[in-house]
């Protein structure tokens, strides 16, 4: 592994980014389950978790993007690295979509009234951004050794 590079956006030396994507992803990965569900049953108990499931990923994910953005922007070798622009136009994609995913719920009468087949097509599209973003990542992480504290 090369040399690693420090994080700005830390508190301590532990990087922010990487602790405060955790949640988001799992609100946006549990809201594929939640669409799945309200498929399933039609139970406007899903469609109303999925509401704050779309929320939570979204809000949470702009609030992770802040401290990716501090490093993008502020530490030279990172700047330079092409994975690092991929992952950062990845997550304002998905990021993007996941907002406009919980727009259409928040503003309709009834959360399920966009969930089949937009909010479940968006949903899946995310998914996907989110896999994608998550492996873009990893490459940061492990392979160019970004945000990683060997001492």
């Amino acid at each position: 592994m090369p040399e690693p590079i420090r994080s700005r956006a830390a508190i301590a030396g532990h990087p922010l980014h990487p602790m405060l994507i955790h949640f988001p992803v799992a609100a946006l990965i549990g809201l594929v389950g939640t669409d799945g569900a309200w498929w399933w049953t039609q139970d406007p108990f899903w469609a109303r978790a999925g509401l704050w499931l779309a929320g939570v990923g979204a809000a949470g994910g702009w609030i992770a993007s802040v401290a990716g953005l501090i490093d993008l922007l502020t530490v030279r070798r990172i700047r330079r690295l092409v994975t690092a622009w991929g992952h950062a136009i990845v997550a304002v994609m998905m990021l993007s979509l996941a907002t406009l995913n919980w727009a259409l719920r928040w503003r309709a009468e009834d959360p399920a009234q966009w969930l089949w087949p937009w909010g479940a097509g968006i949903t899946l599209f995310t998914a996907g951004f989110i896999a994608l973003a998550a492996y873009l990542g990893g490459r940061l992480v492990y392979e160019k050794g970004v945000a990683v504290d060997m001492t």
